[in-house]
């Protein structure tokens, strides 16, 4: 198994069908991949969804988030039970352009350990939205790139495809969304090849997003400091 797409999925009852058949129909049929949705904690109709296209598609599985509900966690949860070598999280509400998987794949085949969709180059957007969700993490993303040298000038947005070892390296702390700005800061401080390849990132249309900007601003912070210290003081 060389790809693993992990979906996570709490409450996705309108979108879960969709994003399982945009996936079968957009990620090549060339590339020997599963799909692995968590249900977190989903008090819809997802897993009965999930469990019906399962028998549609045999490279579809589901898997229950057994820890405290939440985005960080059941992305752990999936990387604790992904097959693949390279590991892709995409969001249920198709915001993530899923075109581009083929070029991040091909980055990964020729020697990257994580490579990052990036709205914030050439090539790349983000339509829809908070105005200031997007300025935050434009800001975040561009002064992670030009002061700390970091290769990706979208250092926050969750569609970023791994390398299995990448991930079993890492001691990931994240307790929110935040942890698709962990996993790829610790990364480049542990030695590992980063890259970006541009991506379109839309508003969903359907489903209510849990992503609360404020409430999780302290804990992007706490990693933004702490990448300065370690780039300035290493360590």
């Amino acid at each position: 198994m060389k790809l693993s797409i992990l979906v996570p999925a709490h409450n996705e009852e309108d979108n879960i069908e969709d994003a399982v058949a945009t996936i079968i129909k957009t990620v090549p049929s060339e590339i020997d991949y599963e799909i692995v949705v968590v249900n977190d904690h989903s008090t819809d109709n997802t897993a009965v969804i999930v469990e019906k296209l399962n028998r549609q598609f045999p490279n579809l599985r589901m898997i229950d988030n057994p820890l405290e509900p939440g985005f960080a966690n059941a992305i752990k949860a999936g990387f604790a039970n992904t097959r693949g070598e390279f590991i892709v999280p995409v969001m249920a509400d198709l915001c993530d352009d899923l075109s581009i998987v083929r070029q991040m794949y091909e980055k990964m085949t020729s020697g990257y350990d994580v490579v990052c969709g990036s709205r914030y180059i050439k090539g790349g957007a983000r339509l829809g939205g908070s105005r200031f969700k997007g300025t935050l993490s434009c800001l975040a993303g561009r002064s992670i790139y030009f002061l700390l040298g970091i290769p990706t000038h979208d250092i926050a947005n969750a569609f970023k495809m791994y390398r299995k070892s990448v991930i079993d390296g890492i001691d990931i702390r994240a307790k929110g969304f935040e942890i698709s700005m962990e996993i790829p800061l610790k990364a480049y401080f542990g030695g590992f090849k980063i890259g970006e390849v541009p991506t379109v990132w839309k508003e969903r249309t359907r489903g209510k997003s849990s992503f609360k900007i404020f409430k999780l601003l302290p804990n992007y912070l706490k990693l933004y400091f702490w990448a300065m210290r370690k780039k300035i003081f290493g360590g």
